[in-house]
C-alpha cells in the first residue's frame, strides 16, 4: 500500500501523514525532511555530492550524524524550499524516495509525491487550508515565532510554490480542506477515502 500526502506549506502534512501511518501500521516517510537535510548540509558548505542522507524511522542522518532536531527553523524552511526547485537536488532525492517505497508499504508526504514520486499510489491526498489557519498552526507548533511573521513566511512560500494551491497536486488527488478540522478528523476522512479507493469497508 502506498499513500501520497501533499499540500500547501504549513497545512500539517507531517502530522496527518504520521498519524495515518500509525493508524495503518506502515512506514511514515517525511520527504520534506530530506530537502531540509540538504539545506542543513549546504549551510555547512557541503556540496550536493558530499551530502549522504539516510532515513531511519523518523530520524534523518547526514553523513553519519543524526540531524533531525536541527532541521526545523525559519532559515532551514526557506533554504529547503529554494533547493526543492533545483533539478539536481530533486533528482537525487526523488530517486532515494522511490527506493524507500519500492519494497514496503508507506505513507509518504511532501512535495510532488502523488504527481511525480509515487504516481501509482493507492491514495493521493492534497491538503489545503487558508493562509491564516496555516499560520496559526505553525506558530503554535514552533512557539517562538509570532503568528504575523509566520504568515509572512508562508505567503512568500506560496508565491515561490506557484501560489500554493494545487501547484503540485496530482490530477487524481483527493483534495481535503482542513480548515477548522482537528488532526484526528482529517485522518478519519483520509481513511474514508482510502476505503473507497480500495473498495473495502474496513482497514
Amino acid at each position: 500500500m502506498k499513500i501520497a500526502v501533499d499540500g500547501v506549506a504549513g497545512v500539517g502534512k507531517s502530522t496527518i501523514a504520521r498519524l495515518l501511518a500509525k493508524r495503518l501500521g506502515i512506514l511514515y516517510v517525511n520527504t520534506g525532511a530530506m530537502y531540509r537535510a540538504v539545506a542543513w548540509g549546504q549551510q555547512r558548505d557541503l556540496s550536493l555530492e558530499d551530502i549522504h542522507i539516510r532515513v531511519q524511522g523518523e530520524s534523518v542522518w547526514v553523513n553519519g550524524c543524526d540531524v533531525t532536531d536541527q532541521l526545523y527553523n525559519g532559515a532551514i524552511d526557506q533554504l529547503a524550499s529554494q533547493l526543492a526547485t533545483q533539478p539536481r537536488v530533486r533528482e537525487k532525492l526523488i530517486a532515494l524516495q522511490r527506493q524507500i517505497a519500492r519494497d514496503q508499504d508507506v505513507v509518504m508526504e511532501g512535495r510532488d509525491i502523488g504527481s511525480v514520486v509515487l504516481p501509482d499510489a493507492d491514495l493521493k491526498l492534497y491538503l489545503t487550508a487558508s493562509l491564516a489557519e496555516r499560520a496559526r498552526r505553525r506558530s503554535r507548533q514552533r512557539g517562538e515565532q509570532e503568528e504575523a511573521a509566520v504568515q509572512e513566511e508562508l505567503s512568500e512560500r506560496d508565491l515561490r510554490d506557484g501560489q500554493g494551491f494545487g501547484r503540485t497536486a496530482a490530477q487524481d488527488a483527493v483534495w481535503l480542506d482542513t480548515e477548522g478540522m482537528d488532526v484526528h478528523a482529517v485522518v478519519e476522512e483520509a481513511i474514508r477515502h482510502l476505503k473507497k479507493s480500495k473498495g473495502v469497508s474496513t482497514l
